[in-house]
């Protein structure tokens, strides 16, 4: 019983880490750009395919395939900021439509480019590593470096946030867009910055994964209701929060889905978003202004 328990707590540490890069990208982008984008779980899946032709396709080295995937993404946020997002700005609705077509379009293009068949990618590393001095107690080197970037990229990120000049006028246009502007502050350029860096979050976290799960074109589905979940209980905006929170539904749902299963798991999740937003409406770490 007790071997059960830490290797679902082991487990839930995993969901939990890609769950997290996923969902502090969306919150960044938010924050940022007052943008809902409904397309950041396929930037999760363009990360996933990207090692599935680097890596599989074109025998490129894992981690190569991942830093490219990163950088891809990055652009590609930058892209969709330049070309799609700034002209929606002052149109929020607008800027909803155009993420539920640019979603539509990213499942397209990849459903035609690589089939809408689940892709099974090998681990390059399938060394398995016992924790806690117990026997029964396991996690894959794969799930280890998920866990350990996690760490690493949250972490530089919160650096940035808080040390350097750009991380501050990140913060002041996610506090106040005309305040921040009428300090000297490029609206233009952070949105840009935030676009890119909540892309490649999401990016790296399906590159990472996909030697963990089945790639397919609409894997962004599941992800980017779990990130919305998690957004929302953490305080929409909040980037702290939806680390606590990806936390708190990454060990809630491992544990319901492993002494029940994944439907029941998916409801609870549910749940506690209603019941959070029923005590706290902002949210855990939201404030009534966008932060």
């Amino acid at each position: 019983m007790l071997d059960l328990f830490l290797q679902t707590v082991v487990n839930a540490t995993y969901a939990a880490s890609y769950l997290a890069l996923v969902a502090v990208g969306l919150a960044l982008i938010f924050g940022v750009m007052g943008v809902i984008n409904f397309a950041h779980g396929e930037l999760y899946m363009l990360g996933a395919y990207a090692v599935v032709y680097l890596y599989v396709e074109q025998e490129m080295n894992y981690f190569a395939a991942v830093a490219i995937g990163l950088i891809f993404l990055g652009v590609l946020g930058a892209a969709m900021e330049r070309g799609l997002f700034r002209p929606m700005r002052d149109n929020p609705l607008g800027g909803l439509i155009v993420s539920i077509g640019l979603l539509l379009m990213l499942q397209a293009a990849v459903a035609m480019g690589f089939g809408v068949r689940m892709e099974h990618i090998t681990a390059p590393y399938q060394t398995v590593i016992q924790v806690f001095g117990m026997e029964g107690v396991v996690i894959p080197l794969q799930r280890l470096f998920v866990i350990l970037a996690a760490i690493i990229l949250l972490g530089g990120l919160w650096v940035f946030l808080r040390r350097t000049r750009l991380g501050w006028a990140m913060r002041a246009c996610a506090q106040d867009n005309e305040a921040a502007a009428l300090q000297g502050i490029s609206i233009n350029q952070t949105a840009r910055l935030a676009m890119c860096i909540g892309a490649a979050l999401a990016g790296v976290a399906g590159a990472l994964t996909a030697p963990l799960v089945r790639t397919y074109p609409y894997m962004g589905h599941s992800v980017i209701v779990a990130a919305f979940i998690v957004i929302i209980v953490g305080g929409i905006g909040s980037l702290e929060g939806a680390v606590i929170a990806a936390v708190l539904y990454a060990f809630v749902h491992t544990f319901v889905t492993t002494q029940f299963d994944g439907v029941i798991a998916d409801i609870v999740g549910l749940v506690m978003m209603m019941l959070v937003l029923i005590v706290r409406p902002t949210g855990l770490f939201g404030t009534k202004d966008r932060a």
